[in-house]
């Protein structure tokens, strides 16, 4: 992979500063940090292997991600000396809690998809009815 753009950038002098419980929320809850931490907390966890668990992530965001979570402290890059070099990602104890909030979090989506399907076809149902009376002629009987 290219060494080009693959840094994990600052957020110097911006809105990050100004709200710092944000920029963490912002951090963790992207779709690839979640599943990644979600993978590398069953056990320590190799590149490849979380390539391959995560459909649809590039190398490339993968790459970014990782490094990214290690620099905020919620995973740990652990290289073996061997041939070829081994290296295992780990979750540190924050991102260990981290994780049990995931869960918690998956657990009541779990219990509450089925009532939010049905208050967004209800919501979509209203809105559709709505729509069609704003769209009856002016003085059309009804």
């Amino acid at each position: 992979m290219s060494q080009r753009n693959t840094g994990v950038t600052t957020e110097a002098g911006s809105e990050a500063d100004a709200c710092p419980v944000r920029e963490v929320l912002d951090r963790i809850s992207g779709k690839w940090s979640i599943q990644i931490i979600l993978a590398a907390a069953e056990k320590p966890i190799r590149f490849t292997e979380l390539e391959r668990s995560i459909p649809g992530i590039s190398r490339r965001m993968l790459t970014l991600t990782l490094r990214s979570l290690e620099r905020d402290g919620l995973l740990v890059r652990t290289v073996y000396p061997t041939v070829p070099a081994k290296v295992v990602y780990s979750v540190t104890d924050s991102a260990r809690e981290l994780h049990d909030a995931f869960v918690t979090l998956m657990d009541w989506a779990e219990r509450n998809r089925g009532a939010i399907t049905a208050a967004r076809a209800a919501y979509d149902s209203d809105a559709l009815a709505a729509a069609a009376q704003e769209e009856e002629p002016v003085g059309s009987p009804r």
